[in-house]
């Protein structure tokens, strides 16, 4: 089995606040989850390849769990007011850069099969200033093919599950937050 740790410090240098390697079979999926990308629609919905309707969904990540043997999970941490603006795209496409870096460095290890997940629309944050989508609308290659991930919520991926996988203390959102409260971003890559 190839030792991945070196892919954590890779995480970390690129802006994760930390990163575990866990279990894929652990992770809970639920489909409820993805079909919240239906249902209410998300604003990303049929808007790129790597959002719902084309991705496998909860069904074709159940199947890879019981394929790979290893995952990598990773957090980037901002302040619970950065979360909530609009400066969370910023941190969104941190998830995909770090997940996709991970991803590239693996297959240099010879993980040829690595898999990285992310979340939001990578349309919405790679290709905003377009008003079409270029694999979609215009059947042209993506033009962030090296950055953009599938969605982890398209594929009913439970990240606070997946938080405490990784044994990240989340808070309890039944409460209110604390002034100076953090909030954390979740990516994650499947590994051979």
């Amino acid at each position: 089995m190839t030792d991945f740790s070196c892919l954590l410090d890779y995480a970390r240098q690129h802006g994760a606040a930390d990163a575990a390697l866990i279990d894929p079979a652990k992770i809970t999926v639920r489909d409820e989850l993805a079909r919240m990308c239906f249902e209410p629609r998300c604003d990303g919905y049929g808007r790129s390849m790597s959002c719902p309707p084309h991705v496998g969904g909860p069904e074709a990540f159940r199947r890879w769990q019981r394929e790979y043997k290893t995952a990598l999970v990773f957090k980037v941490e901002v302040p619970r007011e950065v979360a909530m603006s609009f400066e969370r795209n910023e941190i969104l496409a941190l998830i995909h850069e770090i997940g996709s870096g991970v991803e590239r460095e693996a297959k240099k290890m010879g993980a040829e099969k690595a898999r990285a997940f992310a979340g939001g629309s990578c349309k919405e944050l790679f290709c905003s200033q377009f008003p079409e989508g270029r694999v979609l609308d215009e059947g042209k290659p993506c033009r962030n093919p090296h950055r953009a991930r599938p969605s982890m919520s398209g594929h009913g991926i439970d990240v606070a599950r997946l938080q405490a996988l990784a044994g990240w203390e989340m808070p309890d959102p039944k409460e209110k937050p604390k002034e100076g409260a953090m909030a954390s971003f979740t990516g994650l890559v499947l590994l051979e």
